[in-house]
């Protein structure tokens, strides 16, 4: 049960590390909720069952600090929620290097560090489970967010691979992939590239606009995931990918009918690429 757990959630301060926290402290959950400003959580302080914790994902010294703060204090680490990220708008050819580049070390490699510094105490007890917030934009592409797109992308290969690795051990991995959400993502939580080249008036500029506006208006409920996600955590056979929202459903359907119709326009070309082909070709 959630009552019975120790989650280490990273990324409290808002968005959906925030309403988790708030959703499991309805429970008996023991939760390290974690911010790069403590003092943004302090408003949980006289929570009993709540550890608060500094943390920049980025930053090594701290993410070990924060697994070993959280078992000394609950003994074990039963879910790590990779919350912590944010967002960059623009496009390709627009885009900030230093910014994108700051964007994979917290997206990424941040949310890579945290899981590699859990797993040894989940080996350890056999049991355990890892959910990442990723995002349909880590099941599709869009202008504008290429480097969001690559950030996340990535986020679902190393899932992935890293499934078949602790499948046997006992541990379990969740992608929750949302589309859009009342969060602040497309609002403080994001930065972006001036638009300054007009060519991409049509496509990078119009959605980083529309990302921009509709903030505050999404229709997905952070209160809502947060009751899913502790769903995720007590079934016995959690998915791999878990789309959250309406929307993400009829987007991640699109796209696989774009990737099945690339498949099978070019299979032939594609089956005929081995020694003993090349007549094919000629």
């Amino acid at each position: 049960m959630a009552e019975e757990k120790v989650w280490l959630i990273t990324g409290t301060s808002t968005g959906f590390g925030k309403n988790l926290v708030e959703e499991l402290q309805k429970t008996n959950a023991k939760i390290a909720a974690t911010a790069r400003n403590v003092a943004k959580i302090q408003h949980w302080a006289d929570n009993k069952n709540t550890l608060l914790l500094e943390l920049d994902v980025t930053k090594e010294d701290q993410v070990a600090k924060a697994v070993s703060d959280t078992i000394d204090k609950f003994g074990r680490i039963d879910v790590l929620v990779n919350n912590a990220g944010w967002g960059y708008f623009g496009s390709v050819e627009e885009a900030d290097e230093k910014a994108v580049r700051s964007l994979m070390e917290t997206n990424f490699w941040g949310l890579s560090a945290m899981t590699r510094a859990v797993l040894p105490t989940m080996r350890s007890q056999k049991s355990g489970q890892i959910i990442n917030i990723s995002s349909i934009a880590g099941i599709l592409g869009g202008a504008g967010i290429a480097y969001y797109n690559a950030t996340k992308h990535a986020v679902e290969g190393f899932s992935k691979g890293l499934a078949y690795e602790v499948e046997p051990l006992g541990i379990k991995i969740t992608n929750v992939e949302p589309g859009p959400f009342r969060t602040d993502w497309a609002g403080r939580s994001h930065q972006a590239a001036d638009s300054t080249i007009a060519d991409y008036a049509k496509t990078a500029h119009s959605n980083t606009d529309r990302f921009e506006g509709n903030s505050g208006q999404q229709d997905g409920s952070p209160d809502l995931l947060a009751k899913a996600i502790i769903k995720l955590s007590n079934v016995t056979n959690p998915p791999l990918h878990f789309l959250a929202g309406a929307n993400a459903v009829e987007r991640a359907h699109e796209e696989i009918e774009r990737l099945q119709q690339d498949f099978d326009v070019w299979e032939e070309d594609s089956t005929h690429l081995s020694y003993g082909d090349e007549d094919y070709w000629n």
